[in-house]
């Protein structure tokens, strides 16, 4: 009697072992998806501190002069009439 209820105990034990690991949510399949989840956490942490630093550029641009005027003097080169366009090349090495 009591090599039954063992026996069936034993069935019973495998085969929760074998839904843990084998199953169709397993071990395996939760610890990448929990890498997964990391993973994507920390792209969208990188991707709102952009668009943090693209709000306040809009921002800056929607209110003052001083940040669109900085941004044709480094991106398009301009200047003004008043001033002297120097460059300074570095030799080759």
């Amino acid at each position: 009697m009591y090599r039954w209820i063992v026996v069936l105990l034993m069935l019973a034990l495998i085969g929760l072992q074998y839904r843990l690991w084998f199953g169709e949510a397993n071990v395996r399949e939760i610890i990448a998806l929990k890498a997964s989840i990391s993973e994507q956490r920390q792209a969208n942490e990188k991707l709102l501190e952009r668009n943090r630093r693209l709000e306040a550029e809009v921002q800056d641009l929607k209110q003052g002069l001083a940040a669109l005027e900085e941004r044709a003097r480094s991106e398009m080169g301009m200047i003004r009439k008043d001033e002297t366009f120097i460059q300074l090349i570095e030799p080759r090495q």
